[in-house]
């Protein structure tokens, strides 16, 4: 809170944040205003609303301090950023960005948001430290009514999935986060767009595409299917690489590299699963000469987000909220991120200072490091104290209970009106 109390003007809003956080942070069942206020001991709430939507406050401003306190904790050489996204399953039509479309998040079309996100990726531990929310072009950019009801600033204009990655980016980078390479799967390695703007800024990218990417080969003469170009190796290509530590130890799997285009620092990258055989590719470009255990361990480190979502939805309410407005939705993605940040910096500050040993938990007994969700759970000893009365209780259960017949009537009243005459 010392880091970004400044970005409040006012005392009110400041004390919200710090409780909006510390709600975050709870064991809370759901992360949205009602049992946020409730955690915190309000009587109403107001006060986490007007958080979200009426009170001055800058949230990019908050994501920069925020992306500065993961570098400050997790920053150390061979940093990687990965850009991907996820999706916020809802309701209605009100909700700024929302739409049907697909979602892997659900696996399928939902009616739902979009947020495109950067994580920053270190030995260390991830943390995201970005975020935009995808506007989609027809439904929302030129719907002039719909983009006021929804809060969105006039200067938001569409920009594809792929362009908000790279302006992500390249904020990153111009703050003076030290990442020489960046990753992501196939809706951002397909865009050749963005692979260009990294090569023009001089950054390295593993990023994975179709099996049906064309690449050239024999000095750039000879354009080729990349899965013909993996079935025309010998076995003596294939090499067997770890990309990194899962849950149930390294994963191995076996790697071949061929050399594309004119550039000797441009890439092909095949990996091969060990038991179904299954491949995927990546195309791969550098500033400098690199190893190909580099460019495996970047292409290891992208499943990092995905860990990123995974512990921001389940421990710190990523996709608890329930707002529409534009402003709103940012708002809650960057206090979550930096509630997440701080868990995980917390983490590894507490980790032991050792060499890491993949094998040592299996010949050892001495505990685990502290994880993500372990650290949580003791902070809500530490900081859940207040003991509720059920008096107070009660006048919860009441205020949620009027709210709801509010909004059951209102849904009834609307359902009578759309009904045509018989």
């Amino acid at each position: 809170m010392a880091r970004i109390a400044g970005r409040f003007g006012r005392v009110e809003p400041r004390a919200s944040a710090r409780a909006y956080l510390l709600g975050l942070l709870s064991k809370a069942e759901r992360k949205n205003c009602w049992q946020l206020a409730e955690q915190a001991g309000h009587i109403r709430p107001g006060p986490m609303q007007r958080l979200l939507r009426y009170a001055r406050w800058d949230a990019d401003a908050v994501r920069d301090d925020l992306r500065a306190y993961a570098v400050e904790h997790l920053g150390t050489d061979g940093g990687v950023l990965i850009v991907d996204e996820t999706g916020f399953v809802k309701k209605g039509r009100a909700s700024a960005g929302v739409q049907r479309q697909y979602t892997g998040t659900a696996g399928r079309i939902e009616n739902s948001q979009v947020g495109v996100f950067l994580a920053y990726a270190t030995s260390q531990g991830r943390a995201l430290i970005d975020r935009r929310l995808y506007l989609p072009e027809h439904s929302w950019c030129g719907d002039l009514e719909r983009r006021r009801a929804a809060g969105i600033p006039d200067e938001i204009t569409f920009a594809t999935k792929p362009r908000l990655a790279w302006e992500m980016v390249a904020a990153a980078l111009d703050a003076g986060v030290q990442a020489p390479w960046v990753t992501g799967d196939e809706a951002y390695g397909q865009d050749p767009q963005l692979r260009a703007a990294l090569e023009t800024h001089g950054t390295g990218y593993v990023m994975a595409v179709a099996c049906s990417m064309r690449v050239r080969i024999n000095h750039g003469r000879t354009p080729v299917r990349a899965d013909t170009v993996a079935g025309r190796l010998p076995a003596t290509a294939w090499q067997r690489h770890s990309a990194g530590n899962g849950a149930k130890g390294p994963r191995h799997y076996d790697w071949a590299w061929i050399h594309i285009g004119t550039d000797e620092h441009r890439h092909l990258l095949i990996r091969r699963n060990r038991t179904s055989g299954e491949l995927a590719f990546y195309l791969c470009w550098s500033p400098t000469a690199v190893t190909l255990a580099e460019l495996v361990r970047v292409a290891g480190v992208r499943w990092s987000v995905e860990e990123c979502f995974q512990a921001a939805k389940s421990q710190v309410g990523l996709d608890h909220y329930q707002v529409r407005n534009w402003i709103s939705w940012h708002r809650h993605i960057t206090l979550a991120m930096l509630a997440l940040a701080f868990l995980t910096a917390v983490a590894a500050d507490a980790a032991p200072k050792r060499p890491t040993d993949p094998h040592r938990s299996a010949r050892s007994s001495e505990p685990i490091s502290l994880t993500v969700p372990e650290i949580r759970h003791l902070l809500t000893v530490v900081f859940d104290t207040q003991v509720v009365t059920a008096t107070r209780r009660l006048h919860w259960s009441i205020w949620r209970r009027r709210h709801q017949a509010t909004a059951r009537r209102s849904h009834y009243r609307r359902r009578s009106t759309d009904e045509p005459a018989g």
